[in-house]
């Protein structure tokens, strides 16, 4: 039950109903993603990215790849807390709609699709999710994290920590974070450091169309008390006689 009855559901169901609306879309698809392959309902021969397979028809690829990550085993359950936690942060930093967090994922898709071919990526969500690391970790610079309570250090130094972490597990350079980390860096530096030095122009802010997408056209609401003090007064005028 949402609402006034999510202080008493269980702490999975709250923590659920708490996360912004695009993580949490998120955060399920691949979740049911990695069940339903663990359970060999979808191959992820279906799934990856591959620019042949979509000039053939196979569209839904453009997606799915953002959603696959992995076999349910600890390195899986490792990326979707990352996911959760930063994709989390980042949205509920960027307002109240989801249009300004809609419209980054949505360039930090497009440029990981076309930067696939090139690193050899078939798998996408790993990358999307160290965008997400990456801008939050550049706009937290005082925060001190730990690392599995081994390693403490500033927000700025998780991606790079991170990119440490998996070439001593997979023993192969991490071009996943690595292009995460360049196409984060290419947001982060148009959307935070470019305006102030540009008179506060904005390159990376979302049009008005893409705006108007998730909170539709603006209205101006109308109060009835005042409309109808408004109209007695003009009958008022209207019967007033005139004073000479």
């Amino acid at each position: 039950m949402r609402g006034g009855g999510l202080g008493n559901g269980f702490p999975l169901e709250q923590w659920f109903w708490e996360m912004p609306p695009i993580t949490r879309w998120w955060t399920t698809s691949a979740v049911l993603c990695g069940i339903l392959v663990q359970c060999h309902v979808l191959s992820p021969f279906n799934l990856f990215y591959s620019i042949r397979a979509v000039q053939k028809g196979q569209y839904w690829r453009l997606l799915s790849t953002f959603l696959y990550f992995g076999p349910l085993n600890l390195d899986f359950i490792f990326h979707i807390f990352f996911l959760q936690r930063y994709s989390r942060l980042t949205e509920e930093a960027s307002g109240r709609s989801p249009a300004r967090f809609a419209y980054l994922l949505t360039f930090a898709a497009i440029s990981l699709l076309c930067v696939a071919p090139l690193a050899s990526l078939a798998f996408l969500g790993m990358p999307l999710s160290s965008v997400l690391v990456y801008i939050w970790s550049r706009r937290n610079p005082d925060t001190l994290l730990s690392f599995m309570g081994l390693l403490v250090f500033k927000a700025p130094w998780l991606p790079w920590v991170l990119m440490g972490f998996s070439f001593a597990v997979h023993g192969a350079v991490p071009k996943e974070e690595i292009c995460g980390a360049a196409i984060g860096h290419v947001w982060y530096y148009f959307n935070d450091i470019y305006p102030p030095t540009h008179n506060g122009q904005r390159p990376m802010d979302p049009p008005g169309w893409w705006v108007a997408l998730f909170e539709g056209a603006p209205h101006i609401e109308e109060n009835p008390d005042t409309d109808l003090a408004n109209v007695q007064g003009e009958f008022a005028a209207a019967a007033a006689p005139e004073v000479h």
